[in-house]
């Protein structure tokens, strides 16, 4: 089959486009750029010559040829998107749909959404299926839910969308992220000896290791239409269904001498969800979802040290996408809309013109 991935170059697409093709499938890849050199021992394979390309310009010709698309590219965590709501909802929602009309025009059937489990937001501490109502208490988790239902209206006989709404991600990958709790506790307690909570630690959050989320966008991919067509499916495994306060405890076992410390004015979290994850499960009993999370802190903690992760870099732009952007922002490589304002390549962000704004 041949795919396109949108968000290609991202923390997920790193781990999945690979998936794919070692799968057997013909895999390209769309994104804008945002996140060149933001890389984790050595980084993914080079973009070449590839223009970058915002999703929301997407006509139907970029598309001609594809069997399917995988629509991962988004503003893809709550700081980021808090930066400017009406951007937030101009990539989450009128990005998304940009690329899913065009893939309908260009005539490509199958349409995999990275959606989330954040769109249950405050559901509370019973475990939520895919009909239950969605609470976001985000822009991000706002613009999710609001895709999933503009997608419904697409579908017909021609065209069938699929959402899977993955559970907070996890693990190592080559385009790395440290705003994501796990991969951030491991990342503080290895550079700084301290486990920085910022919450009280009673917030339950469902989790899935990347390459667990690969699994289960190939097997989605490859399924009948009839089982996936205009349905969702939660991402995750039941026993990953977690307190903070756990995961903690997971990284100072991984992470010996390190201390668990709450910031200044920590409190219960809005996001506050439990996740079923029955239906994957049942759709597809050939699925098998292999990450624990506590294997996902240790391979944290592995590739950590194999990279010399440092204070520095856990502090720096290179690994959180807020300050990543913020850099763009200030340079005035990207506007408010986070539209390129250059063809070129983006600097790396550990490069002599951003230490510059120092």
């Amino acid at each position: 089959m041949r795919v396109l991935v949108t968000g290609d170059r991202g923390y997920i697409g790193a781990v999945l486009v690979p998936f794919l093709r070692d799968a057997g499938h013909q895999v390209d890849g769309l994104d804008l750029g945002l996140y060149e050199g933001c890389d984790l021992l050595g980084g993914p394979d080079p973009i070449g010559s590839r223009p970058p390309l915002d999703m929301r310009d997407v006509r139907p010709e970029h598309l001609d040829g594809y069997d399917a698309v995988v629509c991962l590219a988004a503003l893809s965590n709550d700081p980021l998107g808090h930066l400017n709501r009406d951007t937030t909802y101009s990539v989450n929602l009128d990005g998304t749909l940009r690329v899913a009309e065009a893939a309908k025009a260009a005539g490509i059937e199958r349409f995999l959404f990275a959606s989330s489990c954040s769109l249950y937001g405050a559901a509370g501490s019973e475990a939520v299926g895919e009909d239950a109502d969605m609470f976001p208490v985000t822009p991000y988790g706002e613009t999710k839910a609001l895709a999933e239902k503009e997608l419904s209206k697409l579908a017909d006989d021609n065209f069938s969308p699929t959402y899977l709404r993955n559970a907070t991600a996890y693990g190592v990958s080559t385009r790395l992220r440290l705003d994501i709790v796990v991969n951030n506790l491991t990342a503080i307690a290895m550079t700084s000896g301290e486990i920085r909570m910022e919450s009280d630690g009673s917030p339950w959050r469902p989790l899935v290791h990347i390459e667990d989320i690969s699994r289960a966008f190939l097997t989605a991919l490859e399924a009948p239409r009839e089982v996936i067509h205009d349905e969702a499916f939660n991402v995750g495994r039941p026993e990953d269904v977690v307190q903070v306060r756990d995961i903690a405890e997971m990284v100072g076992e991984a992470v010996p001498g390190s201390k668990v410390s709450f910031a200044e004015g920590a409190g219960p979290d809005l996001r506050n969800y439990k996740v079923d994850f029955s239906k994957l499960g049942d759709t597809f009993p050939e699925l098998k979802l292999q990450w624990t999370v506590r294997a996902g802190v240790e391979e944290l903690a592995a590739a950590y040290r194999l990279h010399g992760l440092t204070l520095e870099d856990f502090n720096s732009a290179q690994f959180v996408r807020l300050r990543r952007i913020n850099q763009l922002l200030k340079l005035g490589l990207v506007d408010d809309q986070l539209r390129r304002t250059t063809d070129d390549q983006f600097p790396a962000p550990g490069s002599p013109v951003f230490e510059e704004m120092h």
